[in-house]
């Protein structure tokens, strides 16, 4: 089968692009690797999503999924392994050995946080380690949380924290701090935080849940437990672009580079969500990517430019 429009990617992003295609009587398929929803399925408690009090991400993924599905939208669990282009066509391939052709192709697949790689990491995502302080840090009013970074997301985070936490430990594997010199001054001065600098997580504590960290010196190899009720993880994104380098231009972090219309160098690629280059990455800017980029296609596919 020839799709219209071919979506990599079930976050918001890819999820509401597809729904405004297929609204535009568009044929379209979304093929995710692990979960539709994406990053934010791991938020117990979601509100600041437009419309909702509040909801759990897994909830709203839910809500997507069906709304997609109630207008046809066609569905596959797979990983892209790379795409090439027939002509005007564009070849999908997946780690299945299976391969979709469409006639346009969004890019959502977002930027995945990066992990410590610690044992039962996984395990505690979303049952005690967050990584959105705007999203999650109600959770921990009056607690005490670890914030694990020492750069300007780190920071910025820890700064939001403070005024909701009682204790805020900054963890920051080097011997100083990398955000600007601005956030530095305000983390300094706020009398919750204590800045730990030099150290790296050596294991995540608890059983049943997270009840801790261990924490080493990169100088002396010495040890200490940190009581903490979350884990905060500030050290970085990774976008998931690999199998597009040579269909789109990446930036120096791996990010897919486009314009305001969510077009890439690739005429009938396009781009959404948090794998783009763009400086806010938050949920409502992924589903807004979503619809500029699927109405970009349609303008395409409709010969419109």
């Amino acid at each position: 089968m020839l799709y219209d429009l071919i979506v990599i990617g079930g976050g918001p992003a890819g999820l509401t692009a597809a729904l405004y295609a297929r609204r535009a009587d568009k044929s379209v398929l979304v093929i995710e690797k692990e979960t539709f929803g994406g990053q934010i399925t791991f938020s117990p408690k979601v509100e600041n999503i437009p419309g909702f009090l509040s909801l759990s991400g897994n909830e709203y993924a839910e809500k997507l999924v069906e709304q997609i599905l109630e207008q046809g939208v066609d569905t596959e669990y797979a990983e892209v392994t790379g795409v090439e282009t027939d002509g005007e066509k564009k070849v999908v391939h997946t780690d299945d050995g299976h391969s979709f052709r469409g006639r346009a192709l969004v890019i959502a697949t977002g930027a995945k946080h990066r992990r410590l790689g610690l044992p039962r990491e996984e395990e505690f995502v979303g049952e005690g380690i967050s990584f959105c302080a705007v999203c999650d840090g109600a959770f921990y009013s009056g607690k005490t949380v670890a914030m694990i970074g020492g750069g300007n997301s780190a920071l910025q985070e820890a700064i939001l924290l403070s005024g909701l936490v009682k204790k805020l430990y900054l963890v920051q594997n080097l011997d100083f701090l990398t955000g600007e010199a601005r956030l530095c001054r305000q983390v300094e001065q706020k009398e919750n935080i204590e800045i730990i600098l030099g150290h790296v997580v050596d294991a995540y504590l608890g059983e049943k849940e997270l009840t801790g960290l261990r924490i080493k010196s990169e100088k002396t190899g010495q040890t200490r437990e940190l009581d903490v009720d979350g884990v905060f993880l500030a050290v970085g994104l990774e976008p998931q672009n690999g199998p597009f380098a040579s269909l789109v231009e990446l930036d120096g972090r791996g990010y897919v580079a486009a314009d305001e219309g969510c077009r890439t160098k690739t005429r009938g690629v396009f781009v959404a969500g948090d794998c783009r280059t763009k400086r806010i990455r938050q949920v409502t800017t992924a589903a807004s990517d979503g619809a500029i980029a699927a109405l970009a296609a349609c303008d395409y596919l409709d010969g419109r430019d």
